[in-house]
């Protein structure tokens, strides 16, 4: 069977200081409506995190300048022999004006407390949070697309914890 690899980006822009994240409310016609982090697909050859940056700077107009990597989410669909590779990355420090008419839908600011009462898809809902949590997260999907069926799902999070103890320097 031929295989093949989609690697995308969503990079969620948090405004600490207010409090806030950027979301965008993509109409249907987009494909997954509701409101949703800034991302994409990478372009080859660039990098991961280069590929994150522009996505940010296409969508909303923003600059991001202090990145962090988050975690993986990751679905695979055996049908169709097809991976998805979800990079995941907060920014916490950014640059420039929102886009007046941004490409993949209306741009807002909101509050971290009122982020999850929009409308939004529940594989974002479910992602929403490990953006702000300590460590990283990897998650493992196998979907059926057919019957629309979880396969099998692999979930772990990971931290730092175990470095702090090593004495390499």
């Amino acid at each position: 069977m031929n295989t093949r690899t989609e690697i995308l980006t969503m990079c969620m822009v948090w405004d600490k200081r207010n409090d806030q994240v950027l979301l965008m409310n993509r109409p249907n016609q987009k494909g997954f409506p509701g409101y949703i982090a800034p991302g994409g697909k990478v372009d080859f050859p660039e990098s991961i995190v280069d590929g994150a940056v522009r996505e940010v700077k296409e969508e909303t107009g923003l600059v991001v300048t202090e990145i962090t990597y988050k975690g993986l989410d990751e679905f695979c669909d055996p049908e169709q022999g097809l991976r998805y590779m979800v990079f995941n990355y907060v920014a916490t420090t950014f640059k420039g004006e929102l886009l007046s008419d941004p490409p993949e839908g209306e741009l807002l600011w909101v509050t971290l407390g009122q982020a999850l009462e929009l409308p939004m898809q529940d594989w974002f809902a479910d992602r929403f949070p490990r953006f702000f949590q300590t460590g990283t997260f990897e998650r493992s999907v196998i979907w059926e697309k057919s019957t629309g069926r979880t396969l099998k799902e692999t979930f772990m999070v990971y931290d730092d914890s175990v470095l702090e103890q090593s004495e390499v320097k």
